[in-house]
């Protein structure tokens, strides 16, 4: 069932948001007296309630390894009958990217909840938490966080449908987030699977080297088509061997953007053992996104 991400400053309110969203949700299904309704049931994972302390952000290491943590506990409960709140930091879209692709991969929607609480008034709400000693994050780790903070944009296949959460209103927009991720017409909200999201286990050898070769591949046809098309942004450029097409945005992309795209795909999927064959539909589908924002 559905997959509901998180997302905001440090000490942002998050996990207060996700308590209500979870207690809404528990009220819809107990009054429910559609069977689908009634059998689902409502799971809420944050750092915490799979060990990690705050003191992971402090080094890329240790957050790297509880990124890795947080996205297993997700994988696990993600089922037919369980909604999932993923009540953590989330701030990075490749990571956002990544759980979206579990989701699809279980064709089961997702959504992201944005808690558009502002800098200052985290940065208030951090400071009563750390004197207070109930939470908070040190200083330097705080500043370092919202300086890193990659905002949601609901133009972005990953982050859509996005929901911003002002931090003045009193509750979520629940039932908004209720009717797109189960739905009040009793049948079941199904996303169809596509090859170019799905994680496919994959037995060929040299993973990492066709992985590399293929990324490169899709930034040299694009390199190559600007050089032969100066200043035609918009257009569709064919990738050899590849189903889909690398749709341009108006304002051509440089190299240095493109490599660093290519980077951060490699990083998201370099544990996840692709099939050879998808990953110039899956890259090329990614950079398609990365330019739609």
């Amino acid at each position: 069932m559905p997959l509901i991400l998180l997302a905001g400053y440090p000490s942002s309110g998050k996990t207060y948001r996700s308590q209500q969203l979870s207690e809404y949700l528990n009220h819809k299904i107990a009054s429910s007296d559609h069977p689908r309704v009634k059998r689902l049931k409502v799971h809420h994972i944050d750092d915490q309630s799979v060990g990690l302390s705050r003191d992971v952000y402090a080094a890329a290491k240790p957050e790297k390894d509880a990124r890795a943590t947080f996205s297993s506990a997700i994988k696990r409960s993600l089922n037919q009958d369980t909604l999932v709140i993923a009540d953590g930091m989330n701030y990075i879209k490749g990571f956002r990217y990544q759980l979206y692709c579990e989701a699809k991969a279980m064709q089961t929607p997702n959504c992201v909840l944005h808690v558009g609480t502002p800098i200052d008034k985290c940065r208030e709400l951090n400071i009563a938490a750390l004197k207070a000693e109930t939470g908070g994050y040190e200083p330097e780790v705080f500043e370092n966080l919202v300086f890193r903070f990659e905002e949601p944009n609901g133009m972005s296949r990953w982050d859509a449908p996005l929901f911003t959460l002002p931090y003045d209103d009193a509750e979520p927009p629940c039932d908004a987030i209720w009717e797109a991720m189960v739905g009040s017409d009793g049948k079941a909200k199904v996303v169809r699977q596509n090859a170019a999201t799905v994680l496919k286990p994959a037995s060929e050898q040299n993973y990492l080297y066709e992985l590399d070769k293929a990324t490169s591949d899709v930034i040299s046809a694009i390199s190559v088509w600007q050089q032969d098309h100066p200043g035609e942004g918009g257009s569709e450029v064919a990738i050899l061997n590849a189903e889909l097409k690398v749709t341009l945005p108006v304002t051509a992309p440089s190299l240095p953007q493109l490599q660093r795209l290519r980077r951060q795909f490699i990083g998201l999927n370099r544990q996840h053992t692709l099939s050879k064959s998808r990953i110039l539909d899956l890259f090329t589908d990614y950079l398609n996104d990365s330019f739609q924002r």
